[in-house]
């Protein structure tokens, strides 16, 4: 008999700058729930919290997206350069909960728009989610679905988690890139392994897109993340810009501020991620200092303009356990 062909999807990307950790036991809820900044009963397999892991001075290891894939069964989506070290730090406690970590070597990440991601859930018998962080999920697949994007007709994103086996029955043509580009415009920024100890998860404006729980209880880092919201103490914040360069800005690129402002060349943040776009710019989110910016300094990164956007949400705190009970 023929083989079937694969369904063609010119608007699906692989993820493969991004993987899954998944962590399994009977107790995994409350072995996360001592590590990680969500509140971990909300990833109930409607809701997929994001989350960050941190060291004990507050300073992120990794932050990701939390799913529920079965009983005594949590993945975490996160940047592919930190599942190996981030599973070598939590494996340190996991015996104490007689729970396991692996790589989870068989989950194939798919990026899709609104008309694929249809496609793709028809073909899987899944209902897709349809509101920010939702998860949908049947027996091989699970899908979650991202906020909308900035333009004026953009409609939500969903990252479908497949099985090897059932990934085969797809063709995805994109190119993550594009995917990338769209996260740096909805002000999401997804650590790796360079950028591990480097940030509290405000100066990614984590507690603004609902990373953070304030009403859970004790986790690594805690007190210091508590501490630096309930006193203001967040004197770097994640700022979108846009660079006009002929190349890419490295990460960890210095930005600094020109022209006759008498701090020329101060350098006031540096570049956490960029992607090139059509029109021959390149987006970029940077940590800034906020002090300088409160003075509408220009700024350039190695001498090429950086001109500041707003971001597309507001920078005020945003309990999870509302987003949850947005879910029905």
């Amino acid at each position: 008999m023929p083989t079937e062909s694969p369904i063609a999807l010119t608007a699906t990307a692989p993820l493969t700058h991004l993987a899954a950790l998944d962590i399994k036991g009977d107790d995994v809820a409350g072995f996360l729930q001592g590590q990680t900044s969500a509140q971990v009963n909300l990833a109930n397999g409607h809701f997929a919290p994001l989350t960050c892991f941190c060291t004990p001075k507050g300073r992120m290891l990794a932050n990701g997206q939390l799913m529920r894939v079965a009983d005594g069964h949590l993945r975490l989506v996160l940047a592919a350069s930190l599942v190996e070290p981030l599973m070598a730090h939590l494996k340190k406690f996991a015996p104490f909960y007689r729970v396991t970590l692996e790589a989870a070597e068989d989950a194939v990440l798919l990026g899709a728009n609104e008309q694929d991601a249809k496609t793709l859930a028809d073909a899987l018998g899944l209902e897709l989610p349809q509101a920010s962080w939702q998860q949908g999920s049947t027996a091989n697949a699970n899908v979650l679905c991202y906020p909308q994007g900035v333009d004026e007709n953009d409609t939500y994103r969903w990252v479908f988690s497949l099985t090897h086996a059932e990934a085969a029955r797809f063709d995805a043509q994109a190119d993550a890139s594009r995917w990338q580009l769209a996260d740096i415009r909805r002000g999401l920024a997804w650590l790796d392994a360079d950028q591990q100890d480097a940030y509290l998860p405000q100066m990614l404006n984590w507690e603004a897109l609902g990373g953070i729980s304030f009403k859970k209880g004790c986790y690594t880092g805690q007190e210091v993340v508590a501490r630096a919201h309930f006193r203001g103490q967040v004197k770097k914040r994640l700022s979108l810009g846009y660079l006009d360069a002929g190349t890419p800005p490295d990460n960890g690129a210095s930005i600094t501020i020109k022209e006759d402002s008498g701090e020329d060349g101060k350098n006031i943040g540096e570049v956490v991620a960029s992607a090139s776009m059509e029109n021959g710019q390149y987006a970029v989110l940077a940590v800034l200092n906020t002090r300088p910016l409160e003075q509408s300094p220009a700024l350039c990164i190695e001498g090429a303009d950086l001109t500041l956007a707003e971001l597309p949400y507001t920078i005020e705190r945003l309990d999870p356990e509302v987003l949850a009970d947005n879910v029905s």
